[in-house]
């Protein structure tokens, strides 16, 4: 069939389920499930049962509203194919499109700083606990590490692509089967601090708003969601908003009882003071599982999966902070008149890219207070606030005008962003 006949076909039944709705599905589902959800169980589980729940409640509206939001704005472009750079600069100008090309790479580029540290900290903690040996130097172990992961960026796009499409899914699959295996070690700590005190106060408050920007950082998939307005734009025409939703809705139920499964069923193997100690270490929650169980499996296996899991989303967040960075120097160098080869642009930015991350994982900066200062206040601002920002000024979003949630996503976007000031100022 061709493509022309298939998106025919396709726009005059947007109510039936497609086989490209199930591949949108997983994609969106693989994009968002990831190294940020090894973090998620610590500061989710930290402040006690009534933050836990709370954020329960809040994943699923949280993840939907904000994703649809920013799907109907990419949407909203009058040209066939147009990206959200493209959209944009429609509707804020050329300018606006440079801030979000800007805010793309800020938004990504920290967090593949992040997973430098935590991929360093994932294989010293396995050399220590599991292997009961002295882990190298700090600086050359990041050294090696980065080398190696450079070493496959090196063998050019395709092959990452291919090598997070084959980690993605046996990823899942592992996460839920440990989630599980992690069963019979629940007790009842966590309920503990389900009382009237614990639950008022200022640290119930606290704790939600520097937790909301790590599930934003956890549960976001924005990267993808440009391609996937594009991709159904294209095949559903004017059916594509609520095709759209149907399937965003769909992937974020998926993820956000994956997701909160695999968090209660750490919570619940763990007390607060045990949450707290993988804060201070610094490790991701598997790290912090394995040398807390005295179980073969669980130490061996957990460390495994953390590595694939920081792997694979150290090789996509540099695709997507490799091609901002690109961008930015782009724009810089034709306001200026002048160009650069592409293959020397890709080899300094991965020589930037590289050195920074190296000199990161070498300082071992908080991972949790990364994403609380940097990654999440900047994806919250550009998943929750720019859409709501359009619905208000652009005449081809006026119609989503009205509705509740642009209220809710609204204000956790701006609890999010301004979680970064209590960080700075406290």
């Amino acid at each position: 069939m061709s493509q022309t006949t298939y998106n025919a076909v396709t726009a005059t039944a947007p109510s039936r389920w497609q086989s490209q709705d199930t591949v949108w599905l997983l994609g969106l589902y693989g994009t968002a499930v990831g190294a940020g959800t090894l973090f998620l169980p610590i500061n989710a589980g930290i402040g006690g049962f009534w933050p836990l729940l709370a954020m329960a409640l809040l994943a699923f509206p949280m993840t939907f509203y904000a994703h649809r939001g920013l799907t109907r704005f990419v949407l909203s472009g009058s040209a066939k194919g147009g990206d959200i750079t493209a959209v944009v600069e429609e509707h804020f100008g050329a300018r606006a499109g440079q801030l979000i090309t800007l805010l793309y790479f800020l938004a990504i580029y920290p967090i593949l700083l992040v997973y430098s540290v935590a991929l360093t900290n994932t294989v010293t903690s396995f050399i220590e606990h599991q292997l009961q040996l002295a882990a190298p130097p700090r600086a050359l172990l990041a050294a090696g590490l980065v080398l190696g992961l450079m070493g496959v960026v090196r063998c050019g796009k395709t092959l990452i692509v291919k090598t997070m499409g084959m980690l993605v899914f046996p990823f899942v699959a592992v996460l839920m089967a440990l989630a599980l295996y992690l069963i019979p070690n629940w007790h009842g700590a966590i309920l503990d601090t389900a009382t009237l005190g614990a639950a008022s106060g200022g640290g119930l408050l606290k704790t939600l708003w520097l937790a909301i920007p790590v599930m934003v950082f956890s549960f976001n998939h924005s990267p993808i969601i440009s391609s996937f307005a594009v991709a159904q734009k294209d095949a559903y025409g004017d059916a594509a908003e609520p095709k759209s939703a149907r399937i965003l809705m769909f992937s974020h139920l998926m993820m956000v009882v994956t997701v909160l499964f695999f968090v209660f069923s750490c919570v619940l193997s763990l007390t607060p003071a045990d949450l707290m100690a993988a804060k201070d270490q610094n490790i991701s929650i598997l790290s912090y599982l394995a040398n807390h169980f005295s179980n073969p499996v669980i130490a061996y296996a957990a460390p495994l999966i953390a590595f694939v899991a920081i792997t694979k989303s150290f090789l996509g967040h540099y695709l997507g902070a490799s091609e901002g960075f690109n961008g930015l120097v782009q724009q810089q160098l034709r306001a200026r008149g002048k160009t650069i080869a592409p293959q020397r642009l890709d080899r300094l930015t991965a020589v930037i890219m590289g050195v920074t991350a190296w000199v990161v994982a070498t300082l071992n900066p908080s991972i949790l207070g990364m994403i609380e200062t940097l990654g999440g206040p900047v994806i919250a601002l550009l998943l929750f606030i720019m859409p709501m920002v359009a619905i208000r000024k652009v005449p081809a979003m006026r119609r989503y005008a009205g509705q509740a949630s642009n209220v809710f996503v609204t204000v956790l976007g701006l609890v999010a962003i301004s979680a970064i000031f209590y960080t700075l100022f406290a």
